[in-house]
């Protein structure tokens, strides 16, 4: 195992820039650094580091042995992270993002109780209907709906949605009940963050219909208030509106044209074994939403 020797040392002095930083980032001294680095350009006849007494630079030798070496040690640490993993406890922080709504209303119940079963772990949530950047806020995970842009992320469904377009029964009453998508033309639409509404015809071609109204808000509790107080119709999914059908506040217009059920996501970041504690909780939330 002598060809190993060094090449985690060299990855870190390159990624860190400095022998002192790298000494400590894998806790041995800097002397052992530096003296294992030094065997290993001995080894390959070659020189992969530029010293001085001020910085540390790579040699083009060195650039190109960093590409390949970066992959081999951090495929040894997901090896190793993965033989961990399989008795780790969860525990540690878990940086989670969702969005507002379904984060307040549907989430939040459940992260609680999984805190209450997992007491060494802690949480930082933050709720936002922006797509943060899970990379560059380290982010453990993402809770994502609907349709999935094309990324790099790995995603696992958790669930689905579906999308319902209603109005109050005194809207309808007043101004008819829309029986084709052209009908919506006439009326009042509540207007969200998609300028557009999903749909499809019978065989299954989709239809993008473009409300309009005088209203418009990137709140969809807003939506739903303006949708009850009689201010037109609007589309909302499911967790918004379910109670507010069953109770006949609100009616439900052209299902038959609703699109089939969305999916709920849990997305992380690829090439990336799952801690435990990331593990635990994409689980724990599959079996509680897929229903």
């Amino acid at each position: 195992m002598k060809q190993w020797l060094g090449i985690s040392e060299f990855v870190a002095v390159a990624e860190h820039g400095s022998f002192t930083d790298a000494a400590k980032h894998l806790h041995i001294s800097v002397a052992q650094v530096s003296r294992n680095i030094a065997e290993l350009e001995s080894r390959l006849a070659l020189k992969l580091l530029y010293r001085s007494t001020r910085r540390v630079s790579l040699t083009e030798e060195g650039k190109l042995y960093l590409v390949h070496c970066r992959h081999l040690v951090e495929s040894l640490e997901q090896a190793n992270q993965a033989l961990s993993s399989l008795k780790q406890t969860p525990r540690g922080i878990l940086k989670v993002t969702a969005p507002v709504y379904f984060g307040e209303t549907k989430l939040a119940p459940l992260l609680n109780q999984f805190l209450l079963s997992n007491p060494e772990v802690e949480l930082d949530l933050q709720l936002t209907n922006s797509k943060l950047d899970l990379i560059q806020g380290g982010f453990d995970l993402a809770i994502r709906l609907g349709t999935l842009e094309s990324s790099s992320l790995i995603a696992r469904r958790l669930g689905s949605r579906r999308q319902f377009i209603v109005a109050s029964p005194a809207y309808i009453e007043q101004h008819g009940r829309p029986l084709h998508v052209s009908d919506l033309t006439a009326s009042q639409c509540l207007r969200g963050s998609v300028d557009y509404w999903r749909l499809q015809t019978s065989d299954g071609n989709a239809i993008q219909f473009r409300p309009q109204g005088r209203v418009h808000c990137n709140s969809g509790p807003f939506l739903l208030e303006a949708a009850l107080m009689g201010l037109g119709f609007v589309q909302l999914p499911d967790y918004y509106v379910h109670q507010e059908i069953a109770q006949r506040r609100l009616v439900s217009v052209l299902d038959e044209l609703q699109m089939p059920n969305e999916g709920i996501w849990a997305v992380y970041p690829q090439n990336r074994h799952l801690s435990a504690k990331v593990r635990h909780l994409v689980d724990y939330l599959k079996d509680a939403l897929d229903h």
